[in-house]
């Protein structure tokens, strides 16, 4: 098994972990109950079968 020779620095740790990003959802304005409302691409279907 792999094991790490020296300690990660705090810093090196929490710069490598901040390059993981969730892409943020494309939204769509739907109308809901004469509302106008902002929803991801991928639950329109959800809202248009109300």
């Amino acid at each position: 098994m792999a094991v790490p020779k020296r300690k990660t620095s705090r810093s090196n740790t929490r710069s490598r972990r901040a390059q993981w990003k969730a892409a943020v959802p494309d939204l769509v304005p739907i109308k809901v109950d004469g509302q106008v409302q902002l929803v991801p691409r991928r639950l329109m279907k959800h809202f248009h079968t109300r």
